[in-house]
């Protein structure tokens, strides 16, 4: 069927940029109810992070599997099917009455959200060339934030007024709306934007699950992204899950003003560095090769003071401001990180190159860390050390390996699959 070229790129964006943003606000709902379900179902802080663990789990370890067939078999009823599954199991998540009802329904929220994280940045790369790509996936990333934001603030406000489990009930709606727009959106052909006019699927060799991602292995540049990438979710994911928490019981801010503040300032500080971060990379690759890899070094680094003062101030205006800028700096990386994943392997493997690195930074990111906060906390008595011993290290970790990346990036073109 012909597509009108005008009208479809900018429609497939809106969408599944749309999409993204209500990915988000379903996973951080829970977030910003973990005290009225930790009260309700009676539950250890080791327990709420052990849901963090489980959302993790549906979603990471089905990634990989969503990549293969991504690459090989249409990507539209893989994200359709998964967009509803998502919207049930958040549904669900409302019903639960004990500790492993939610963990399962956490898990099925998570497998949902596999297929559409791993092939929607694969279909935007494929309707936009590479000049615009980084503008357009810095957009489509800024929903992540804001997404995030809207599920601490949505979250916070429903449970306050009609009880936690309303806030999931609630949460599952919006993706039945874009779901149901995007069934009419055509998908686009593979490598339409990088001149690649033959079916990449049908060039794909016909190897098994493990064996189609070995190729991966020897993009240097895409590992050592991915690697640092994978820091940095340690800490984002916990700094994510435990933020509202920490604000109330740390700070003593009250439960409701501790998902306004921490949502409002993701909210702002994310979709204002995501945007920057976009522009700023596809300024400056105009003049350096390696320009995403300097961004990813150079945010990095910046939010390792901003995050320990955030933890150790007592001061409200000097922790807040500190919050703020912590978060400014860790998500200036965003789209410039993500265009180095699609970018660095060959065009007929962006979907297995996604799914790798969901695979990757998940399971030695946040699939653990908001538990090993929560049980460290735990065993100390004390959040405010449990979240100080981990986080500025892992971003310390972060910053020396995208400072790798950018001394050692190497300019050079990847050819579609052949």
């Amino acid at each position: 069927m012909k597509q009108s070229r005008l009208q479809l790129p900018l429609v497939s964006l809106v969408i599944l940029t749309g999409l993204n943003l209500v990915n988000y606000l379903d996973r951080y709902v829970l977030s910003a109810v973990l005290t009225p379900i930790k009260v309700s179902l009676k539950l250890t802080d080791t327990q709420l992070g052990e849901l963090g663990v489980a959302f993790m789990l549906g979603y990471f370890v089905t990634a990989p599997i969503f990549g293969y067939l991504g690459d090989r078999m249409s990507r539209k009823g893989l994200i359709l099917s998964g967009v509803l599954v998502w919207c049930v199991g958040t549904c669900l998540s409302g019903f639960a009455h004990g500790f492993y009802t939610l963990i399962c329904f956490r898990v099925l929220v998570g497998l949902g959200e596999a297929s559409y994280g791993t092939l929607s940045p694969a279909w935007i790369s494929d309707l936009y060339i590479p000049s615009k790509r980084n503008h357009v996936l810095s957009f489509f990333y800024s929903a992540i934030p804001v997404g995030s934001a809207l599920g601490f603030l949505f979250g916070g406000f429903i449970a306050l007024h009609y009880g936690w489990r309303a806030a999931f009930f609630l949460a599952s709606v919006p993706g039945l709306f874009f779901l149901t727009v995007l069934a009419y959106i055509n998908e686009p052909q593979r490598g339409l934007s990088d001149g690649a006019s033959d079916d990449l699927i049908s060039t794909l060799p016909r190897l098994g699950l493990l064996s189609a991602y070995r190729p991966l292995l020897s993009c240097p540049d895409y590992l050592r992204v991915v690697f640092g990438y994978t820091a940095q979710t340690f800490a984002l994911g916990a700094f994510a899950f435990w933020g509202p928490t920490f604000l109330h019981r740390v700070r003593g801010l009250t439960l409701l003003d501790a998902d306004k503040f921490f949502g409002s300032a993701l909210v702002v500080t994310g979709l204002v560095a995501t945007l920057l971060g976009g522009l700023w990379g596809t300024y400056w690759k105009k003049k350096r090769s390696n320009a995403y890899a300097c961004i990813l070094a150079l945010s990095a680094t910046l939010a390792i003071p901003f995050t320990l003062i955030s933890f150790t101030a007592l001061d409200p205006t000097i922790f807040k401001t500190a919050f703020i800028f912590a978060m400014f700096f860790i998500f200036l990386s965003t789209g410039p990180t993500n265009t180095l994943i699609l970018e660095t392997v060959p065009v007929g493997m962006r979907a297995s190159a996604m799914a790798a690195s969901i695979f990757v930074i998940h399971l030695f990111g946040d699939l653990s860390s908001p538990y090993i906060v929560g049980h460290l906390s735990d065993q100390l008595g004390d959040l405010q050390k449990a979240v100080l011993y981990l986080l500025p290290v892992a971003l310390a970790v972060c910053a020396l390996i995208w400072s790798l990346l950018a001394l050692g990036f190497r300019s050079h073109t990847v050819k579609p699959a052949s």
